[in-house]
């Protein structure tokens, strides 16, 4: 703890006036493309197994949190990285009850994550399943969620419904490749296969041969 208080106090130096003129110029959405970035990288390097990687890229990532919670204070409704540590302690507590206010029950794993959704849902007063993803995330993140959430609240479509797509014409053919990566996602959930995890890879493995073939290996 005592590390994280002195990253907390080493981020403040950098942000308060007297520090980092660059960090000092940063806003929220001036940030965004470095979260993502680091975030991408840490996923890497979690699939790579490259464990001091991954240490450092933990590391970019709780940056960012701190960076953005340094922000915030000097805002109109100003928070602190103590509010979203104290904020996030509390929800983990809520949404936890199984071990925060255990009842006996013997639960699967399943079973949290049916009871986290339930309290989620209740907690931000949802109306549809699809509120709360975000438009941001890239499509085939995005296309996979939806499934996922769907398919738990068991109002997904059959397969082909959602979108067709026959035509020979460019706008046609655009409609028909969409309706079958979308199907491609749909059987990797029924299967239990993360399809963006397997995306990456198979990307990576591409990216090997490729530059085999490149330097003639």
């Amino acid at each position: 703890m005592d590390e994280l208080r002195r990253a907390v106090e080493v981020m403040d130096r950098l942000y308060s006036p007297g520090g980092c003129p660059w960090d000092r110029r940063q806003t929220h959405e001036s940030l965004v493309p470095y979260l993502l970035e680091e975030a991408h990288e840490l996923a890497e390097a979690i699939e790579s197994g490259d464990r001091e990687h991954m240490r450092e890229e933990l590391g970019d990532v709780l940056l960012q949190v701190l960076f953005h919670s340094r922000v915030a204070q000097e805002e109109d409704e100003p928070f602190s990285v103590g509010d979203v540590a104290r904020d996030l302690a509390d929800k983990l507590v809520r949404r936890h009850p199984h071990v925060f206010v255990p009842d006996g029950t013997e639960r699967t794993a399943d079973d949290v994550v049916a009871g986290w959704e339930d309290i989620k849902r209740t907690e931000k007063q949802r109306t549809s399943v699809l509120e709360g993803i975000p438009l941001a995330q890239g499509a085939l993140a995005r296309a996979q969620k939806v499934v996922s959430r769907a398919t738990k609240a068991g109002v997904i479509p059959p397969a082909g419904e959602a979108t067709g797509g026959t035509g020979t014409t460019p706008a046609g053919a655009a409609e028909r490749y969409g309706a079958e990566l979308l199907d491609v996602v749909r059987r990797a959930q029924a299967d239990g296969v993360d399809a963006e995890q397997a995306m990456r890879a198979a990307s990576r493995a591409l990216e090997g041969r490729i530059r085999e073939a490149e330097t003639g290996a």
